[in-house]
């Protein structure tokens, strides 16, 4: 902490760094000297006095990066801003943060958004509304009494499903007492008695709604499909259970069926293939496996697997899914509940093993901990993997924690692509009143209620992030800076956690024709009443336009015509 201005010009010193400089009017206040860095996303914020407009001297003075008046709100939903924060005139309440972009650096090219159609699917995969909702970019989409932007979700993952009612040698599937009916997807092997799926032992009528959501979410763009497995098929399992083993710590598939369960992973896979219209990118044949969830009195299917026992199903996945004919579709592993668990896991694959493996997939359930960088060097730098975020959900409906988190990960995990879990949930109970779904909803009556907040805190980054843009490295980790060459569009989306306004300005000192590019804005202000709220498009004047962003609010900008 040192005294500082309260106020002035950010200038531009021959070795790159910014500091600020006092105007006549600016008065001083304790303080860092230049704007916060990594400490920006979850720090309380400071009071900064209103700065005059920007302007740039000619060389070779120092340039001067002045900030604009900050009050201008980007952006936000279907409701008006209230009209103290639209108020350009109105000044700033936090210390400023200035975001260098480089465009000289990336982070990869970004390939999409998606969601996991269990369980949610299984309940409403047959509504169009639903499908247009979350994949398309619709301006409007009605949805029971919402009206929302579509997301522009292009994957989906697909369970194969480990339920059913086939009575066996006078064997039946044991049901644990807490799973709900939606969460049971059913198998399409009934009885294991045939491996051949044109037999009688396989019902390929099963899990129609599922089916359907799939097929429309493909009918609209979707062009990438996961196919992944909760646990193997109940009459494999060695109980009889698909929820889990008497313990948690148990693995519940018997060493002799392993070939069973790859073979049947393998077979829809074709089958969908052949018959749905629906070539599934990769298979991922365990999710959350060195968890202690899955017991047999569990809430949904679950399959414990060590990463000893991966090592060795995941060679027998591949070689099953040559034998039938698809030797391009990719290996996930291991969807891991946390990062953590994901690098003891991949540390643990012989190097023949992490050789299979085209993808490395972990959900995103440590929320703020975890070793999100250590797994991207392994996976990515060391391993040449694709590294997704296949995973993301939580309970809090207002999007607050799922941008900090999303922020987060694309700051060390760097990911490219994110996958929210349940579009529709309803909670613990299904009953709805919940916040894990981007709609809330009653999964035991098939109803759809309210919208929630993080349905248009997700729309923020889905709709303008979009697959094929390349991610730019900044020095600010609440902001995401992605950029199309052929459209000469960039986007930046930055997240204020902080309790106040927060200024934010946007060095693009190193694009070309900034002056004069139009920037269009976009807000949602998930405790007040902004919801993707766009507001009207701006002429930039400056290589450093700034604008405020309420509390705990998502900010886009869009902005056309610059190269770099």
């Amino acid at each position: 902490m040192e005294l500082r201005p309260a106020g002035g010009v950010y200038v531009k010193r021959p070795n790159g760094d910014l500091a600020l400089a006092p105007t006549p009017d600016a008065g001083w206040q304790f303080g860092p000297s230049r704007p916060p860095r990594f400490t920006r996303l979850f720090a309380g914020a400071r009071r900064l006095s209103r700065a005059p407009a920007p302007r740039r001297p000619p060389s070779p003075r120092p340039m001067l990066l002045m900030l604009r008046p900050t009050s201008l709100l980007l952006v936000a939903g279907l409701a008006a801003l209230p009209p103290a924060t639209a108020s350009r005139s109105a000044a700033a309440t936090a210390e400023p943060v200035m975001v260098r972009i480089n465009p000289s650096e990336n982070h990869g090219v970004w390939e999409g958004w998606g969601t996991s159609l269990a369980w949610w699917a299984k309940v409403f995969g047959d509504r169009d509304d639903v499908a247009d909702w979350l994949f398309t970019t619709r301006d409007a989409v009605k949805v029971e009494g919402n009206t929302l932007p579509g997301l522009g979700m292009t994957i989906a993952r697909y369970n194969a499903g480990a339920c059913g009612d086939a009575e066996i040698d006078g064997r039946r599937m044991v049901v644990s007492k807490t799973i709900l009916p939606f969460r049971q997807i059913d198998t399409f092997w009934i009885d294991g008695k045939n491996p051949d799926p044109d037999s009688a032992s396989w019902d390929w009528s099963a899990d129609a709604n599922q089916r359907a959501m799939l097929q429309k979410a493909r009918d609209r763009g979707a062009d990438r499909f996961e196919l992944f497995s909760n646990s193997p098929p109940w009459w494999m399992c060695s109980n009889d259970n698909p929820s889990g083993a008497t313990r948690d710590s148990v693995e519940n598939l018997p060493v002799a069926r392993r070939p069973e369960f790859v073979h049947y992973l393998a077979a829809i896979a074709r089958h969908a293939k052949d018959h749905w219209g629906v070539t599934f990118n990769t298979v991922a044949a365990f999710n959350e496996p060195s968890t202690s969830y899955w017991f047999a009195n569990g809430k949904q299917e679950g399959a414990h697997f060590p990463p000893s026992s991966q090592a060795e199903i995941i060679p027998r996945l591949r070689a099953a899914l040559d034998r039938h004919g698809l030797p391009d579709m990719d290996i996930s592993s291991s969807d891991e509940t946390s990062y953590d668990h994901a690098v003891a896991a991949w540390k643990a694959y012989p190097p023949e093993v992490k050789a299979l493996v085209a993808q490395v997939n972990v959900h995103g359930y440590q929320g703020e901990g975890g070793d999100r960088a250590g797994l991207h060097r392994m996976a990515v730098i060391e391993g040449g993997k694709r590294l997704w975020n296949s995973e993301y959900g939580d309970k809090h409906g207002d999007g607050i924690q799922m941008a900090r988190n999303f922020h987060r990960d694309m700051a060390a995990l760097r990911p490219t692509a994110w996958v929210y879990w349940q579009a529709i949930d309803g909670g613990l109970q299904g009953k709805g009143g919940s916040g894990w779904g981007l709609l809330d909803g009653d999964l035991l009556k098939g109803e759809i209620m309210d919208a929630n907040p993080k349905a248009y805190v997700f729309a923020q980054y889905s709709r303008h992030i979009r697959p094929g843009m390349t991610i730019l490295a900044g020095d600010d980790p609440a902001t995401v800076v992605a950029y199309d060459a052929a459209a000469r569009r960039l986007v930046i989306a930055s997240f204020n956690g902080a309790d106040a306004a927060r200024a934010f300005s946007y060095d693009l000192s190193r694009f070309r024709s900034v002056h004069g590019a139009k920037a269009a804005r976009w807000l949602t202000e998930p405790l007040g009443a902004a919801r993707y709220q766009r507001q009207p498009d701006e002429t930039l004047r400056s290589p450093a336009p700034s604008w405020t962003i309420p509390p705990k609010s998502v900010l886009t900008i869009q902005i056309e015509g610059v190269t770099p």
